[in-house]
């Protein structure tokens, strides 16, 4: 089991997801025993990332088939420049986000890894911030097995959705969460666990704790949300 983003790396293979609207760019990762349960990863506001793509490795490396699709392939210039503000790069691409052609988009990219041979096991969404509140709304409208939110910047303006999932649910939120406000997180709290979720949170954490860019990251807070979905995705997949 992996703790820390960095401690494992099985490669990537691109592929893509046919959706309505053309094909998708996507990562598959494959474990090394070639099948396992499946697990779509949604990434954060900063695309599918060496992050995003260091997580969905340690997934693989537990034996899950992982895919992760990029949301934002849509956007006519979805690149960050590495030079530039990536924080303002990222806020501003996520406002230009069809939410319901996104909900639609990893809807497809879990039906996608469903339909995968490799995939001989349940599947689950694992989703960090912009991509925690859209995993939610994709397990609102599409059955899945588990779902892990990560901070779950949309969540609050989702809460209609909860009496609709009905996947076993797993929310983590840090107590110094500058994005998602203490109101906001005892509301989701409420709406979430009404339903059976777990609602998880770590104190002195704010928001994108699990990414290890030292402007965000917090490492006890890391380590134990990570032991704790790596134990629900056991339980559930």
């Amino acid at each position: 089991m992996t703790s820390q983003p960095g401690a494992s790396r099985i490669a990537a293979e691109p592929t893509t997801v046919q959706t309505p609207d053309g094909a998708m760019p996507a990562l598959l990762w494959r474990p090394a025993a070639g099948s396992g349960p499946g697990v779509v990863v949604v990434q954060e506001i900063f695309g599918v990332g060496d992050y995003i793509q260091q997580r969905a490795a340690d997934l693989a490396a537990l034996g899950y088939v992982v895919l992760a699709p990029e949301v934002y392939w849509r956007l006519p210039d979805h690149d960050l420049d590495p030079d530039g503000d990536l924080l303002g790069q990222a806020l501003g691409l996520v406002q230009q986000v069809d939410w319901p052609a996104a909900v639609s988009d990893v809807t497809t990219a879990v039906e996608h890894l469903r339909g995968l041979l490799e995939v001989t096991g349940g599947v689950g969404l694992v989703g960090f911030c912009f991509g925690g509140g859209l995993a939610f709304n994709v397990a609102a409208v599409e059955p899945v097995d588990a779902l892990v939110s990560y901070y779950g910047s949309a969540l609050g303006d989702l809460l209609h959705l909860a009496d609709q999932v009905q996947a076993p649910s797993l929310h983590h939120f840090g107590t110094a969460d500058a994005y998602v406000d203490d109101q906001t997180q005892r509301a989701i709290r409420q709406a979430v666990t009404a339903q059976g979720a777990r609602f998880a949170t770590y104190e002195g954490a704010g928001h994108a704790f699990d990414n290890p860019a030292p402007q965000f990251h917090h490492a006890q807070a890391s380590e134990q949300a990570w032991a704790a979905t790596v134990r629900f995705l056991v339980q559930h997949l």
